[in-house]
């Protein structure tokens, strides 16, 4: 089966609003608000990359929702997912790209926010594989005060309901890469063994990928959800950071 899927048609270019930056050996795309704050967000990409349009729409969502926001290339410079690729050599693809390895790059990321952009309070959101990295970080950077992932978990590691901050995890209910009985597992599990604040909500007939996209790329029946999930985000992170 195809892993990740996005029904949305023809994709259009995004002018973006923000700049990219170096940050050590990372590459990074940074917007921020028009008035100075101690709030940041990273932003995880997912297999498209970080130089990916809608990723790049997010980011500058966040961004003008008040905080400094970036997108940093978790990849490191390797080659993202195209609609070239075959599905076939996805496993292999991922390999290298393993969205629980993003510990030291989310370090010196955090390093430049703190230092750089006066960060005192910072938040973590991703998407798909970066939902992934988003729940592995949530697992064990105390740093990151709240975190949100879309439609992105890991399934195999036994410690993965200790979340050490608030986490919130957002899923289209016809997500093929997730199922129900997936996200129920989840539920059951964060209730018995999590100490702090999580959310799990579900939106109506989305599929995977739903909330990143741009307005020109919603169909008339998702946007409504498109639009829900982006508030729910934006809620949680004012409510956290």
């Amino acid at each position: 089966a195809v892993p990740f899927l996005y029904d949305t048609g023809k994709r259009t270019n995004y002018v973006n609003l923000g700049h990219e930056q170096q940050v050590e050996h990372i590459k990074a795309y940074v917007c921020k608000p028009s008035f100075d704050t101690d709030k940041a967000v990273m932003v995880i990409h997912d297999i498209y990359g970080w130089q990916f349009p809608d990723i790049r729409y997010i980011t500058d969502l966040v961004a003008a929702a008040g905080y400094v926001a970036i997108c940093p290339d978790f990849f490191m410079g390797k080659k993202p997912w195209t609609s070239a690729d075959h599905w076939a050599n996805f496993r292999d693809w991922l390999k290298d790209r393993e969205p629980t390895k993003v510990d030291r790059e989310a370090d010196v990321v955090l390093k430049y926010l703190k230092e750089q952009c006066n960060a005192k309070k910072i938040g973590v959101v991703g998407f798909s594989w970066g939902g992934m990295a988003v729940h592995h970080l949530m697992l064990k950077n105390p740093e990151l005060k709240t975190g949100v992932s879309h439609y992105g978990i890991i399934r195999d590691s036994d410690d993965r309901y200790n979340l050490l901050n608030s986490t919130f995890f957002i899923f289209g209910e016809k997500d093929h890469t997730i199922s129900h009985d997936q996200v129920i597992l989840l539920e059951e599990k964060l209730k018995q063994y999590c100490q702090v604040e999580y959310r799990i909500k579900v939106y109506p007939g989305q599929v995977h990928g739903f909330a990143e996209l741009k307005p020109e790329d919603m169909k008339p029946r998702d946007k409504p959800y498109i639009e829900e999930a982006r508030k729910d985000m934006m809620n949680w992170l004012k409510t956290h950071i």
